[in-house]
């Protein structure tokens, strides 16, 4: 009897691992020595009992059982019923443990059987090095494959599958905080292109809040809200190539639907996470922080030395401008309607802070730029901000209003711009990002501003996803500080 074991550490987190080795028939994507394989008479390819049947490159035909299959000790067993390899009694054993320095995977990979006297050296190396160590190889190039990884097997699950129930926050009505309510939603199977994600933080975002009254027309009640999450795939639908069951993803898009536990999506919006950032960092960070990407490198495209303004400077989008804006060499002015604000906003980068409630800030900007004014302000409060605005911008100064947190914004007219040569912007993020190579980038970019320390998140609002209604109106009342999340 021979006895092989090798062993290796997988630079990815044990769930994601797992999703791929589960599925028996999956090494087709990843082993290098497998040319072809199929599970006998349809059955699900991790179903304890399936076979599958399989040829090797170098042209011999094999026949395995899975014997055993343990989701809670990540372990899985299974034996050759035929082979035209002379082996016999081969049972294997593949053990994963998950690897506390670093979010990696311990994977152990053991087989004991019989081969012809005289040859057992011949297939112990046949099976530790080409069969295992290929593996262990070949399994770490599939997972760095991004994008373009196809899907396998069985984590590939076509429409009309098992459909879950979640808890969701429903928009019942249009109207004030109230009209949210908690109900019991329907996650349904992905289809063809779509990804179905188990949540672990929602974002909250003043986009939520014109949903929620109407103002934005892109539900009609009864439906959940939320434009924003994090969490864990459980499923993706085919054609999808750059997921996986077990990644770690964000997204922040259109349609809303967020505010629930479990949510089925396009996938094409879905990005995955880099390693270091957690799910609540990422949904305090994937709309606040892409806004300020496109808003800073793309709206206006901010040089060093230009004086910025901007409004609601301590909110979850003003503490990321004021921090970039810095990084990029820019005086910063920021507008905030209290003194815990203004600290918050001279930590996140203001040369000078304005506080009040009134919108009355042309003239504290004329102060602080010797008369000039600002070079681009953004805005994200709307109406109340908007003839103060037109004052305080410098001479062809370029006006970004991307919110409307006291109103939209009435028709401005032309003479009014001209008396300052001056540019209006209103944009929209998911403009930008309905392009997924322009996702990504945005994405990407925002993320190595994350890890390299431009922008910083501090998260101090936490509400069960139930406790929706108080979010709103914690953050209607303009008494928060940075972001807002949701765990369901």
């Amino acid at each position: 009897m021979i006895r092989v074991t090798r062993s290796a550490i997988i630079d990815a987190p044990i769930e994601r691992v797992w999703a791929v080795l589960r599925d028996f028939n999956s090494h087709t994507a990843w082993h290098p020595v497998v040319a072809g394989s199929a599970i006998e008479n349809d059955e699900p390819s991790d179903q304890v009992g399936c076979v599958r049947n399989f040829t090797l490159k170098d042209g011999n035909h094999i026949r395995e059982q899975l014997l055993a299959l343990s989701d809670s000790d990540y372990v899985s067993t299974y034996c050759i019923l035929d082979a035209t390899l002379p082996m016999q009694r081969y049972v294997a054993t593949v053990q994963l443990k998950r690897v506390t320095d670093g979010d990696r995977t311990f994977w152990h990979w053991q087989s004991t059987f019989d081969t012809p006297r005289g040859r057992e050296q011949e297939f112990a190396d046949l099976v530790g090095k080409g069969v295992y160590e290929g593996g262990f190889e070949g399994l770490r190039a599939f997972l760095r494959r991004r994008p373009g990884a196809p899907p396998v097997g069985n984590a590939v699950r076509p429409a009309g599958g098992e459909t879950m129930t979640t808890q969701g926050m429903v928009a019942s009505r249009f109207g004030g905080p109230d009209v949210l309510d908690a109900r019991p939603l329907e996650a349904r199977a992905p289809g063809p292109g779509e990804v179905r994600i188990r949540h672990g933080a929602i974002g909250v975002n003043y986009i939520d809040v014109y949903v929620r009254k109407g103002e934005y027309r892109l539900i009609e009640p009864p439906a959940p809200i939320g434009m924003e999450a994090a969490g864990v795939v459980l499923d993706v639908g085919d054609g999808v190539a750059h997921l996986l069951p077990g990644d770690r993803v964000a997204y922040a898009c259109a349609p809303p639907g967020a505010y629930v536990g479990v949510r089925t999506l396009p996938a094409n919006q879905v990005v995955v996470l880099p390693d270091e950032v957690d799910e609540e960092t990422a949904a305090a960070l994937m709309l606040k922080g892409m806004t300020a990407e496109y808003l800073l490198h793309r709206t206006h495209r901010l040089r060093s030395g230009e004086t910025v303004l901007v409004h609601a400077a301590a909110g979850g989008v003003g503490l990321l401008l004021c921090q970039w804006a810095k990084a990029l060499g820019a005086r910063v002015i920021g507008t905030v309607s209290t003194d815990a604000k203004a600290r918050a906003a001279r930590a996140a980068g203001c040369d000078a802070v304005i506080v009040g409630r009134d919108y009355r800030f042309a003239a504290s900007v004329h102060d602080a730029t010797s008369g000039r004014g600002a070079d681009v302000i953004y805005d994200g409060l709307g109406q109340a901000a908007a003839r103060e605005n037109l004052d305080a911008l410098a001479m062809c100064g370029h006006w970004v209003c991307y919110g409307q947190a006291s109103g939209p914004v009435d028709r401005l007219a032309v003479d009014s711009l001209h008396q300052k040569s001056a540019t209006f912007s209103s944009p929209v993020l998911f403009h930008y990002t309905a392009d997924r190579a322009m996702l990504s980038e945005i994405a990407q970019r925002t993320f190595e501003a994350l890890r390299q320390g431009t922008i910083r998140l501090d998260v101090q609002h936490r509400y069960p996803l139930a406790a929706a209604a108080q979010a709103h109106r914690d953050l209607e009342s303009r008494t928060t500080i940075g972001p807002l999340i949701l765990l369901p």
